[in-house]
């Protein structure tokens, strides 16, 4: 956009206020930005802890391993979240080197056009953003299911073989051959049959 230095002197108060408007947008934005990496830190930390107390406990193999994949999508992508390149800003000395002797109206434009870039480029770093969040929050999510699930799975399958108050398998097979060894003793006891093969002998 070329301007005549009348033209720029005549709009000088529209791009006053383009820049102010552009100036607090940018800022809002890169406040939406630090948010998003707050919450991947948490976001990390939450499923780092989830990963712990899943690795303690006995779980069932399939679904837990499932859930320490889910896990690990979920750290990673919080990680590569914090990772990512900061947001753009106006460096004050290159608008100092470069617009330092231009007219008012001139250097409302440049620096009007600077933002707009400016903000294009921060808009798809945030796009990314958030992207990573969403797949690191669901994954998360799903990872915390699998972890529940393979932790009853394997609680009810230990249930099944022992239930409480009732002997395991292998206790009542002992128990039963000592009943059954008790029984053959007591039925047929040793010293009474040599005692009746003495008495047969003396008739």
């Amino acid at each position: 956009m070329t301007m005549t230095p009348q033209q720029l002197r005549e709009q000088e108060p529209t791009l006053e206020l383009i820049n102010s408007e552009l100036a607090s947008r940018m800022a809002r934005q890169s406040e939406s930005g630090a948010k998003v990496d707050t919450k991947s830190v948490f976001l990390v930390g939450f499923a780092a802890t989830a990963t712990q107390f899943l690795a303690s406990r006995s779980f069932e193999p399939f679904s837990g391993t499932a859930a320490f994949a889910a896990y690990a999508v979920a750290i990673g992508f919080g990680i590569s979240i914090v990772n990512l390149s900061e947001y753009e800003d106006i460096s004050p000395r290159e608008v100092l080197d470069t617009h330092g002797r231009s007219t008012k109206g001139a250097a409302l434009v440049a620096l009007a056009a600077t933002r707009v870039g400016m903000f294009e480029k921060n808009a798809r770093l945030h796009t990314r953003k958030t992207r990573r969040w969403t797949i690191s929050l669901t994954m998360l999510v799903i990872g915390v299911c699998l972890s529940t699930v393979s932790i009853l799975l394997h609680t009810d399958a230990h249930g099944r073989h022992t239930k409480p108050g009732e002997p395991s398998p292998s206790a009542a097979s002992s128990s039963a051959s000592t009943q059954s060894y008790g029984y053959v003793r007591r039925s047929v006891p040793r010293g009474h049959g040599e005692e009746g093969g003495r008495q047969a002998g003396t008739f």
